[in-house]
């Protein structure tokens, strides 16, 4: 069908199902293992007519992509969020013509065993962080991107802050002996871009992404949160070959000394007013030296 001439054409589009809830129980024997993921797909490709005309002769019903997550979650089991991820886009964009590029971005929810050795079955939520991913499947290359929300992590020491400029409107102290505070919202792309390529181990590469961030949050002694950030995205980009590129999202979760003079009590670094805002916020993307920046700077749209 020829589209006639308008002054107002379209532009970037996508469409599909929104977070879906899946859980999955994995039964091996008396040990029950569990998946808790929340699977947004979007689609894009040939879709101009069902936004001129309204022909959905292209469009595969959002219905049916609700449907393809869960039914997938029993064929192919959930081994990781990447790979679950990789099988639904793959599937989308190879089973249907006029669908050019998948992309699926998945929340993972982490629960706890709890129970004695001989009841392997019962879980409690754990308050820690949640992690994401977002693959993008084009037909013949591979994007993943994954990583963390709302970790939060704090140093009672080993923190200063000082030598900044100051101008007239700079009332803030200089400080050799700080909390220093963020919630950490990181996101880390995989060099991975091929079925060519043999992928990464997903489990073990969050397990150990995860652990060097928090590492060098706790070992870097820190005269600024931006030094903090870049030790932390380079400890990963050091340690991890299948890593090239690192975006960090840092609130700093200021924590002020409160002022107990008034009560005829000293303050020694004991008593602070943790405030929620406003807040600095510092963010920064570290890559492996020779490849390009591809994380958008707004981690909410990832």
């Amino acid at each position: 069908m020829t589209t006639p001439a308008r002054p107002a054409v379209l532009a970037q589009n996508q469409y599909g199902k929104a977070e879906n809830r899946v859980v999955r129980i994995t039964r091996d024997g008396d040990t029950h293992h569990i998946k808790d993921l929340n699977v947004s797909v979007a689609l894009s490709g040939d879709m101009e007519e069902v936004h001129y005309s309204g022909s959905n002769a292209n469009v595969l019903p959002t219905d049916t992509t609700k449907n393809t997550v869960y039914a997938f979650a029993k064929e192919h089991g959930i081994e990781s969020a990447e790979q679950f991820g990789i099988h639904l886009a793959r599937h989308f964009v190879t089973s249907q013509e006029p669908i050019g590029q998948a992309r699926i971005r998945i929340e993972e929810y982490s629960w706890q065993r709890i129970g004695t050795p001989d009841k392997q079955h019962s879980f409690a939520r754990e308050g820690q962080e949640t992690r994401v991913t977002q693959i993008t499947y084009d037909g013949s290359s591979w994007q993943v991107v994954s990583g963390l929300k709302d970790l939060v992590v704090l140093n009672s020491t080993d923190s200063e802050f000082w030598g900044y400029v100051k101008d007239k409107y700079t009332t803030l102290k200089e400080t050799h002996d700080r909390i220093l505070a963020t919630e950490v919202s990181a996101r880390w792309r995989f060099g991975w871009t091929d079925d060519a390529q043999p992928a990464p181990d997903w489990e073990e590469s969050y397990a150990q992404v995860r652990r060097h961030l928090l590492d060098a949050f706790a070992e870097t002694y820190s005269l600024s949160l931006q030094q903090t950030l870049y030790q932390m995205g380079a400890r990963i980009i050091e340690h991890r070959d299948e890593i090239d590129e690192v975006r960090f999202s840092l609130p700093n979760k200021h924590h002020f000394l409160v002022d107990l003079e008034p009560f005829g009590l000293k303050n020694d670094n004991e008593v602070y007013y943790a405030a929620d805002r406003p807040y600095g916020l510092i963010e920064a993307t570290v890559l492996r030296d020779g490849r390009e920046a591809l994380i958008p700077v707004d981690l909410t749209n990832l």
